[in-house]
């Protein structure tokens, strides 16, 4: 198990958001229809939630429920059918795709499962190079690196890391543009007990430092960790 036992210190201040009363994830009533031949799937109906500065929500739910595809129209990755999301005041739905990309770039970090690094990058260079396409210089590669305990791994291919250092070098990337939000889709989902603990306290720690993180997770301990949770079955939110 490679979880180092204490986290290094914050890393540098961005912009203190914390106060600001514009939230910063805004869905209201989004649709989401998805047609084959003469089948209709309708994997959102009319959801709405909205995530503040400094807060941590988790959205559960069964296979199916609508959850991926939620994350993908937070993120501006494919647009709603119906209603809208805003990113910290500024509309991300129904807008030019170079719009949403410059808007995604300067203000999202999104954690997948997999895929989140180039394998013909090294830990470090992903980080730099995540930085260099959000824009952002506010934190230093490799004080990224050091918060997520990964700093003696920063030379390591992709394919070296066990699961564990690839999901925290995944957050590393996600979170290298200081992002105002986080979204973050099953990020435990191949790790043991210890690194998912490891990931919640490191996502409890952005959410301190203003960051809005959204996470999606089968997993009860992320899950117990948000401040909130969001329940999505058959793409309605319900109770429980």
């Amino acid at each position: 198990m490679e979880v180092t036992a204490a986290r290094p210190a914050p890393m540098p201040a961005k912009s203190d958001v914390a106060s600001a009363p514009v939230p910063a994830i805004e869905a209201t009533d989004l649709y989401r229809f998805y047609h084959a031949g003469d089948d209709e799937t309708l994997a959102l109906r009319g959801v709405s939630l909205t995530v503040m500065p400094g807060e941590m929500v988790a959205v559960a739910g069964p296979s199916g429920s609508g959850k991926s595809t939620l994350m993908a129209c937070l993120a501006g990755l494919d647009d709603p059918d119906g209603g809208t999301v805003h990113i910290g005041g500024q509309r991300m739905s129904r807008r030019p795709e170079t719009e949403r990309a410059r808007l995604r770039a300067g203000s999202i970090g999104i954690l997948l499962q997999s895929g989140n690094l180039l394998e013909h990058l090294s830990v470090l260079e992903n980080v730099k190079l995540a930085q260099a396409l959000s824009g952002s210089r506010s934190r230093s590669p490799r004080d990224v690196l050091a918060w997520v305990g990964l700093s003696h791994r920063g030379h390591a291919a992709p394919s070296r890391l066990s699961g564990g250092e690839a999901a925290r070098a995944g957050l590393a990337v996600a979170l290298a543009g200081a992002p105002a939000v986080l979204l973050a889709d099953e990020p435990t989902g191949e790790v043991d007990a210890a690194n998912e603990r490891a990931i919640a306290d490191l996502l409890l720690a952005e959410a301190a430092h203003g960051t809005a993180i959204l996470v999606v997770t089968h997993g009860k301990r992320l899950a117990s960790a948000a401040d909130r949770v969001i329940n999505l079955r058959d793409g309605v939110v319900c109770d429980g």
